[in-house]
């Protein structure tokens, strides 16, 4: 199970932190979706999902302020932050009530405030938190952004992932990562990929070494995470395997349970691999747009064929 600090949430989303004493380095979150409380304000915690983000709007906020016995409102947020949230936090700048922070402070419950208004706010950290907090594996691959598709090379050490990756950076195509790529499932049909932090923008080259490709090609040849679109296997030529000449069948690689398009390409000399994975990635953006090269020429063949019977 992942998690992220309640430190990380602050900094991300700027937000403000009346109870600086606390220390939001030991609060974790791991669950990606939030609550807004407010039957738990009228006092029912019957299936309360106190391990996500508690988010105040205008409506609980008003609530609250209406809120005049004071025995009653205390045993309310008593029990609300007895729950132990990760942390309570106001939209649209609003100012928590000083005894909600009395209470707060007593049980270590970061109260926060967020400038957003609460559909944003709400909409934003639902996203950020499923990306945070997805599934995820680490594999040894190299992912490049080729015409916005997302084309993860894989294939034995030495068989020439990383020379097929800087050919198609001079080309003009962006890299992500070499060797080491993450694999976070933030959906039930998106994969995204980055690079680990120590690892980000280098290339290894055997025979030459580690190349820093941001600060030799620049900025624009290189990017943080992309959606993974399409999966290429490098493998060494063998004249016994029956390689797929026509592509009528899409077959998968399958990562974290989703199922990637996946294409085995067959590695021999004078074979021009970023020439091969740039049409692979032009083919497969127009079988997305609704036009497959292979099915029509079979369509082609076999109109062909019953004209030639008539």
């Amino acid at each position: 199970m992942y998690s992220i600090t309640v430190t990380e949430l602050i900094e991300k989303f700027e937000m403000i932190n009346y109870l600086p004493e606390i220390n939001t380095d030991e609060i974790r979150i791991s669950d990606p979706d939030m609550n807004r409380p407010a039957v738990q304000l009228t006092g029912f915690f019957e299936h309360f999902d106190a391990n996500r983000v508690q988010i105040c709007g205008n409506v609980e906020h008003a609530y609250i302020t209406s809120m005049k016995n004071e025995e009653e409102r205390a045993q309310i947020f008593d029990k609300l932050f007895q729950h132990k949230i990760p942390c309570l936090v106001f939209c649209r700048g609003l100012v928590p009530q000083d005894f909600v922070l009395e209470s707060a402070r007593k049980y270590g419950v970061p109260v926060l405030t967020s400038g957003a208004t609460t559909s944003d706010f709400v909409h934003e950290i639902v996203r950020w938190l499923h990306v945070q907090l997805a599934p995820r594996i680490s594999i040894h691959a190299v992912l490049v952004d080729v015409y916005g598709v997302g084309v993860l090379i894989m294939g034995e050490s030495g068989i020439g992932k990383s020379e097929a990756a800087i050919e198609l950076i001079k080309r003009g195509h962006r890299l992500v990562s070499d060797d080491v790529v993450e694999i976070k499932k933030v959906s039930e049909n998106t994969l995204v990929g980055t690079a680990p932090d120590i690892t980000r923008h280098f290339i290894e080259v055997r025979g030459i070494g580690i190349i820093d490709v941001k600060a030799l090609f620049g900025a624009e040849c290189v990017k943080m995470t992309q959606a993974i679109d399409l999966v290429i296997k490098l493998e060494e030529w063998d004249k016994e395997n029956n390689y797929d000449r026509l592509g009528l069948e899409d077959q998968y690689t399958e990562f974290l349970g989703n199922k990637v398009v996946s294409h085995n390409i067959p590695v021999r000399p004078g074979r021009n691999l970023a020439i091969i994975v740039e049409a692979a990635a032009v083919n497969h953006r127009q079988k997305e747009m609704g036009y497959n090269a292979a099915q029509e020429l079979y369509n082609r063949v076999t109109n062909n064929m019953n004209k030639n019977k008539e």
